[in-house]
């Protein structure tokens, strides 16, 4: 089973935060300035793959542990698995609240190999050459206060962005449609168990490395959180992640999640900082092991140069983004012009329309001051998207260095702005599951004080506004509220429970953790088929069924795409902070249909927006741009209210 040890932090209480968390060991041999170009020949070789896998089992060793190593590129490649001698075969999820137990993914077993998975690819999605951000940062992130054990705190502000990456998404990319491209799907969506971090090399991000240990192959391993940072403790996935890294592999110190802060607190990267660790020898200590459905072979592999199209991400050449630094996603990696999300034409949104929404917001993200990088006042980087009416992407574009776990998490947004703003949401809801989750859709539908019924296309929702009334308190953060009515119960949510946004997608989570299989289909490589898609949709409308193929998404950055009151698409950004991902799909809608003479906005003409929605006279709210947010001038109030 996991150890845990404790140590007190015994500072004085302003200073809790900043506490631990610190990854002040070694800072990497290649340390850069602050403005590291995003773009080089980086990537890891077999030989280095190795390297960290061994040093990895020479730290379980010198801890007496056996652990399950993995190793990914930064696109999300699993390059490595390796299992010791007696590693625990199987991991159980757990929260450590024990109403939870039993519900949702909460004391769920999975193999100890996805689960290590999941936190290599988390460290690695989750950084940049701006940040760097452990599995440690995502704990903080995605619980109901923020900072976790600081209670009547409102929730982490990318709460349910663990419920991302899917193994069942439409949009990651599955190791039997392609061996290179990404992004990769996570087997357990984005993971905040400590003990997985990005591995760089000279100032960028070209991988992940995620540890699970166990005292005995008897034993299952524990995948968890730290549900209370101010008790500091360490862990020990997180101390054999860290020492598996030589300097060279090691995030450098300026970037690193404890030099960056969210609505004034401090974030953390580990709270241990061991020495490199040496090398044991791999034969006879474990062997590499074959994971259906994520790695082909039982080896080692060496990991993709990102930016090339064998990773599937590259520059854009569209003559419409010129030079506004973006990047785009290809389908076949010996060809960059093979663009997987071109800006196209939909039922109701033009393709002139879908473009300019595109560039205008990657204009508004490009001054825009980006609210989790390194250097202060660089600018945002992100992934935006829109979707048509059926939840099809009409277009993705991202910039050159935006964190990858935003490419899926935009689209997210879209959909799930799209979803609930829809005249057949309620309908839809209902036919997830055979109505398994109609009490939640419901309570929703009657929830608010101006309007008997919503989720039937009267009112446009957000993506933030979707959020505000999926956390276990309503109002966020108020003990001694209820919950939202999207929200498990307090008594027995967990951050692997916590209500509608999961349940809908359990069912198809929990079915591809033994062996899936998949039959690629239509001459398309991506194109979707009836097991690649993460909700039960047979009782769905077929035109309506894309808007779940990926989940939903419960985090600021999602709007809806009106001509008037009438639905046509929807926007969603993902990357540098969540105010910034408002304002960049907000003004992105809104400057790209000046640029064409559109009549699109996003927000309805004169349907209920939900920030005119309340209960007990508290206020949904629909968008929250950041404070002087521009880099190029002091401009305040740059949203205007729908």
């Amino acid at each position: 089973m996991k150890i845990k040890q404790l140590a007190l932090c015994m500072a004085a209480p302003l200073m809790l935060v900043a506490c631990g968390g610190g990854g002040s060991g070694s800072a990497s041999s290649t340390t850069p300035d602050f403005n590291v170009e995003p773009l080089g020949t980086q990537s890891l070789s077999a030989p280095e793959v190795n390297d960290i896998v061994a040093r990895a089992v020479q730290a379980s060793i010198s801890r007496g542990v056996q652990s399950t190593i993995a190793v990914t590129d930064r696109v999300g490649n699993v390059l490595a698995v390796y299992q010791m001698n007696n590693a625990a075969a199987n991991s159980t999820i757990t929260s450590g609240l024990a109403g939870a137990n039993g519900n949702g993914l909460d004391g769920a077993t999975v193999p100890s190999t996805l689960a290590a998975i999941a936190k290599a690819i988390t460290g690695a999605y989750l950084s940049s050459t701006g940040n760097a951000f452990s599995t440690r940062t995502a704990s903080q992130i995605v619980q109901e206060f923020f900072q976790p054990g600081e209670r009547g705190q409102p929730s982490g502000p990318l709460y349910g962005v663990q419920f991302s990456q899917l193994p069942c998404s439409d949009l990651n990319v599955w190791l039997s449609q392609n061996a290179s491209i990404g992004p990769k799907r996570s087997p357990l969506g984005l993971s905040a168990d400590p003990g997985g971090f990005p591995i760089y090399q000279e100032g960028r991000v070209i991988g992940g490395i995620g540890i699970i240990s166990s005292t005995d192959a008897g034993t299952n391993g524990i995948y968890s959180l730290d549900r209370d940072i101010l008790t500091n403790e360490t862990d020990l996935d997180e101390e054999i992640a860290f020492a598996a890294l030589s300097d060279t592999f090691r995030a450098p110190e300026q970037i690193r999640a404890n030099r960056i802060t969210a609505n004034g607190q401090t974030f953390q990267f580990s709270n241990t900082t061991p020495a490199v660790a040496g090398v044991a020898p791999l034969a006879g200590n474990g062997n590499f092991v074959l994971v259906s459905g994520y790695n082909a072979a039982a080896t080692s592999v060496a990991g993709t140069s990102y930016g090339t199209s064998q990773s599937g991400y590259v520059a854009t050449t569209n003559p419409a983004f010129n030079g506004l630094n973006t990047f785009t996603l290809v389908t076949n990696p010996a060809d960059n012009t093979s663009v997987r999300f071109p800006p196209t034409a939909g039922t109701n949104l033009n393709q002139a329309e879908v473009q300019n929404i595109l560039a205008e917001g990657m204009k508004i993200a490009n001054r825009a001051r980006a609210q989790i990088r390194i250097p202060l006042g660089a600018a945002a980087q992100v992934t935006v998207s829109v979707v048509d009416l059926d939840g099809d992407v009409l277009g993705l574009i991202r910039s050159s260095d935006a964190p990858i776990f935003g490419t899926d998490v935009s689209v997210q947004k879209a959909r799930s702005a799209l979803s609930f703003s829809s005249a057949e949401a309620l309908t839809d809801f209902n036919a997830i599951d055979g109505g398994a989750h109609s009490a939640f859709a419901n309570a929703m539908d009657t929830f608010f004080a101006q309007s008997p019924n919503v989720l039937n296309g009267t009112a446009a929702f957000s993506a933030r506004a979707i959020g505000n009334v999926h956390r276990p308190y309503f109002p966020d953060g108020e003990e001694g509220r209820p919950e939202g009515p999207l929200s498990s119960p307090l008594t027995s949510w967990s951050p692997f429970n916590v209500g509608f946004q999961l349940n809908i997608v359990a069912n198809k989570v929990l079915g591809t953790l033994g062996s899936p299989v998949r039959t690629v289909v239509g001459g398309n490589p991506f194109a979707p088929d009836a097991s690649q898609t993460c909700v039960d949709n047979a009782n769905i409308a077929p035109a309506r069924q894309n808007r779940f193929a990926n989940g939903i998404q419960i985090f600021p950055g999602g709007f809806p795409i009106y001509k008037g009151d009438t639905l046509v698409g929807a926007v969603g950004v993902s990357g540098d902070g969540v105010d910034q991902d408002d304002m960049v799909g907000y003004l992105g809608v809104i400057n790209g249909a000046a640029a064409v003479g559109s009549a699109m906005r996003p927000f309805p003409a004169s349907l209920i927006t939900a920030n005119e929605l309340s209960n007990s006279g508290e206020f949904l709210k629909y968008v929250q741009c950041p404070q002087t947010p521009f880099n190029d001038s002091s401009e305040q109030n740059v949203c205007p209210t729908p």
